[in-house]
């Protein structure tokens, strides 16, 4: 981010004259953002990330969210700039790798809970098999409504008791995304869509060809990123616990250098497709992701 910003003074009035002095430009220095860190529990180590697929998806949606969780912590040689490279950021909040790894996925394609989910319906997926040393993801597809889906969030995530008739049992961390295509995509799937407010500027193609599906990968990484840095709302964050700037969602709508409001900054161009993205995946993937606060700079990391 620009360390100065141009501050536009206000006129002033002199009361003993008709006249008033010009308008004065200053430069003001911008204060660097920071997250503190609240004393709570980060996840590190080796984990897993258990794909719940809420819903119809096809095998090219799966497939595209997989390649994604399995570039994270990717050990093959992949061009610059890659996904891992996005990720090891997450190093820099304790020091301390954290390795993603692709865990069971399970198909719950015939809607068990209906196509209208609660808050309360998410926590109950995720409480479908074991926890330990993982990450579980529900990911809902185009035509499930979730409560606060659209109007206040485009993901989430939380955490719950393993046991839930002992609350002080070890918490589990899990997340939600919704697949925005056919109900908001101007809120949760910019910029591969016109938004809804603000600067109209074109959008952009999806690398995965799918506006939905893109716009899910980045409120995945989003969501993922805050729950290994601030899983049980006392880790790294800015603001009151419940609604807290996390380490993407502290740089929303920055995905390149040059970024501006209405404008996701200097990204790279497919030359056969002339889809967007920012970052090499596995399996010849590409995909656009958000930017992170990193610690060690106090600044929004872009790839590009």
């Amino acid at each position: 981010m620009a360390p100065l910003l141009l501050c536009l003074l206000t006129l002033l009035f002199h009361s003993t004259t008709a006249t008033t002095t010009p308008r004065k430009l200053i430069l003001v220095q911008q204060q660097p953002l920071v997250l503190q860190y609240h004393n709570g529990p980060l996840l590190t180590g080796n984990l897993t990330v258990r794909l719940l697929w809420y819903g119809s998806f096809s095998a090219a949606h799966r497939g595209a969210v997989s390649d994604f969780i399995l570039s994270l912590s990717s050990t093959s040689r992949l061009p610059s700039p890659s996904v891992a490279d996005w990720w090891s950021t997450t190093t820099a909040y304790r020091r301390r790798p954290i390795a993603l790894s692709l865990g069971p996925q399970l198909i719950d394609d015939r809607y068990s809970l209906g196509k209208s989910l609660s808050s309360s319906d998410l926590l109950s997926l995720a409480s479908r098999g074991p926890h330990r040393s993982s990450i579980t993801a529900i990911l809902t597809s185009s035509d499930v409504t979730v409560e606060g889906f659209c109007s206040s969030r485009c993901a989430t995530h939380s955490s719950a008791p393993s046991h839930p008739n002992r609350p002080r049992s070890a918490k589990f961390p899990f997340l939600w995304v919704g697949d925005s295509s056919n109900q908001c995509p101007g809120q949760c799937a910019w910029p591969f869509h016109q938004p809804i407010y603000g600067p109209q500027t074109p959008p952009l193609i999806p690398p995965n060809a799918d506006v939905g599906i893109d716009g899910m990968i980045i409120n995945l990484g989003t969501v993922l990123a805050g729950a290994v840095t601030n899983p049980f709302q006392s880790g790294f964050f800015q603001g009151p616990p419940e609604a807290p700037l996390e380490a993407v969602t502290a740089c929303t709508g920055v995905f390149g250098s040059g970024a501006y409001p209405g404008y996701p900054g200097r990204v790279l161009s497919d030359r056969t497709t002339g889809s967007s993205f920012n970052a090499y995946g596995i399996n010849g993937r590409k995909y656009l992701l958000p930017s992170m606060w990193d610690p060690s700079t106090s600044q929004c990391s872009t790839l590009v």
